[in-house]
């Protein structure tokens, strides 16, 4: 009787290996671009409830802050940074 070994063989693994590498390729690209749009879409939140807060607080004392996002109780999502705001006559504006 002939012993039969169970397993794979190395072209079988190398085949499987660059079928991951390809599925990685195309998903390593898709990953960035989201996290890239996810983050413009935080930013752009940011910025609404920035402009909310500065009217706010610009209805209850008649002028806008001064490159101090506390006094307006706003606090950005986690990992976008914090815009500084820049008050004018009658006006602001967030860089």
């Amino acid at each position: 009787m002939k012993n039969m070994r169970k397993g794979f063989t190395l072209i079988e693994l190398l085949i499987v290996v660059v079928i991951i590498g390809i599925l990685a390729a195309i998903a390593i690209p898709k990953f960035a671009n989201t996290k890239t749009k996810a983050y413009t879409a935080a930013m752009k939140s940011d910025l609404r409830n920035l402009v909310t807060a500065e009217e706010a607080y610009f209805s209850d004392s008649g002028k806008y802050t001064s490159y101090d996002t506390t006094k307006v109780k706003f606090k950005p999502s986690t990992g976008v940074s914090t815009p500084n705001i820049i008050p004018g006559a009658g006006y602001w504006s967030a860089t």
